[in-house]
């Protein structure tokens, strides 16, 4: 699903017109982006966390000519499926119960 295929869905399964429905998933979006590049976690219960993670630089290699370079240290966001999300996924089972 994209960003309009969902922004269409909100619109038309809670009736409401479709440009507010675009500014609340717009405005969601940016404030998750927002917290993340502050350094902050955002927990949607049932749902699942985000978080910015670090990674430090490391020597790689070039694919083409398998000479080396340097990667810089990194900052990523990264998505922590919730308990609820991962059990209505699977079907109503939890694989982490296993």
């Amino acid at each position: 699903m994209t960003k309009t295929e969902l922004v269409d869905h909100l619109a038309k399964r809670r009736g409401v017109p479709r440009p507010i429905a675009e500014r609340v998933v717009s405005s969601l979006f940016d404030t998750i982006r927002e917290a993340l590049s502050h350094g902050d976690r955002v927990e949607i219960r049932g749902f699942g966390s985000f978080k910015a993670r670090s990674y430090p630089g490391y020597t790689g290699r070039n694919p083409r000519t398998g000479a080396p370079i340097e990667v810089g240290p990194k900052v990523l966001p990264v998505f922590k499926v919730g308990k609820e999300l991962r059990t209505r996924v699977n079907g109503g089972v939890d694989p982490g119960d296993a």
